[in-house]
Order: structure tokens, then sequence, then C-alpha cells
């Protein structure tokens, strides 16, 4: 997989001229639909804003059912909610129960075909090291940031072999580098292997996969501000310059860092 670094110095404008944009041409609206796992906070809702803003259907998946409808709402004023109404939805998820993301991807197909899915929900540690770290931790994170993102893949593969659709995966500089006793880093080494092998049995039938592979990203995963870091909106970016390519090219990896 190829390397790249995307970082933007004016987002929050960017994302402003393409609302005015996408709003005056009402013709760039789009029935495409991006479902987005870890979707509330961070990542995942700046995604969900740059999505809707460049003329996506958003279904929104997490578990806090009150970020998820305040976002919903928030999304709705950002693009003029009278001009295009019903452009997002939420939908109450834990990635890792099966029953709950099985129904979650159902309820995502009859809001719009299923074109992209942005598996982003994850966890991190919450003690270092394999000595002292805690194995009930561990657990949550296995369950989260791979069992969570196999089954959200799994259920969604029908409905995107169906729209020749795309599936992008959060993964992390941790993924790529050797980290003194990070299970954070060995669940998101994983995801990179499993992006790679999934891109080849989506290959089969024209579907993409795409791995998003940030540094360190100031969202609420982290305890305190990291002022140096990259801004969630930096990360959406590189979300929705993947999947505005056209349908013959195939964005395998973007390494994302701050500059």
């Amino acid at each position: 997989m190829g390397a790249g670094a995307l970082v933007s110095n004016d987002v929050s404008a960017y994302l402003a001229q393409e609302k005015v944009i996408r709003i005056a041409d009402g013709g760039k609206m789009t029935d495409k639909l991006l479902l987005i796992t870890g979707a509330s906070t961070g990542i995942g809702a700046a995604t969900a804003r740059a999505a809707a803003a460049a003329g996506w259907k958003v279904a929104l998946a997490a578990r806090s059912a009150d970020k998820l409808d305040a976002l919903v709402a928030e999304i709705g004023e950002e693009i003029g909610e009278e001009l295009v109404p019903g452009r997002a939805r939420a939908i109450v998820c834990d990635v890792a129960d099966e029953a709950s993301v099985a129904r979650a991807v159902e309820e995502a197909a009859s809001f719009g075909p299923l074109t992209a899915v942005f598996a982003n929900a994850g966890l991190g540690s919450t003690r270092p090291g394999i000595e002292g770290g805690d194995p009930a931790n561990w657990r949550a994170m296995l369950d989260v940031n791979i069992w969570g993102l196999m089954l959200t893949v799994h259920h969604a593969l029908p409905h995107l072999r169906e729209t020749k659709g795309q599936v992008l995966l959060t993964g992390s500089r941790a993924g790529r580098a050797t980290i003194k006793g990070s299970i954070y880093g060995a669940t998101k080494w994983f995801v990179r292997g499993f992006a790679e092998n999934l891109a080849e049995e989506m290959k089969q039938w024209g579907g993409r996969c795409t791995l998003i592979a940030p540094g360190m990203v100031d969202t609420p995963f982290f305890e305190t501000p990291k002022p140096d870091a990259l801004r969630p909106d930096d990360v959406a970016r590189a979300v929705l310059f993947a999947l505005e390519q056209p349908p013959h090219v195939a964005v395998g990896e973007l390494f994302v860092t701050p500059a």
C-alpha cells in the first residue's frame, strides 16, 4: 500500500465553501449513503459533517443516542434543513454486539443505497504495557477494534457488493510502528493486515477498501488536549479524498501525520 500525507490549514473554511456549492447546485446532492461507526465524536463526527457537506447521506452509528441526535440536528442546520431534509440518521449501535451491528447495517440500508462504510469505532489503552496492562481493557479493545470492525464489514459487504461500494477502516500510525508493550498498537497492526486482505476480496466484484492511518489526533480519545496533533477534520479530509476518487482508482492507504 502507498503512503501519503494530507494536512489541512483551513478545514472549516473549506467545508463552509463546499456547503454553499452543494446547496446552490442541488444536482450535486446524492443518494449515496455512508455508514460511520464511532460517529458521535472525534473523527467519526468530523467525517459525518464533511460527508454531508459534500452531498452524501450519512448514517451515524454509536452508543450515545444523545450525541448522535445532536449531531444529526447540527448537520441538518449546516446543510440547510429546509432545502435538503433527511440527510442524516442516528442509529444506536454497540459494535461489539453482533445483533446490534446487524440491525444497524439493515437500518442504514433502509435509508439509502449503502455505498460506503467507515468502520471507525475504537478504544485505547487505559494502562501502558503488557506486564502492567489491564486485561479487562485489552478485552474491550479486542471487542471494539477487531471484533466490532470485522462484524461491521461482514454485515455490510452484501449491500456493498450491490453498489460496488467501498470500505474505509480506521487504522493508526501505531499499526505501522513498534511500540513497547502496546496492545492498542497490536490491534491496529491487525487492522492493517485485515485491510489488505479485504481489498483483495472486494476487488473480485469491483469493490474497494481504504485504510485511513492517522498519527496522533486531538480527540476525546485522549484525556488531555494534544495541541500539536492532527485535528479530526484533517482525517475527515483524507476520508473524503478516498471516497471522491473515480471507480477505476483504488486508494489502498492514506497515512496522515502532523507536518
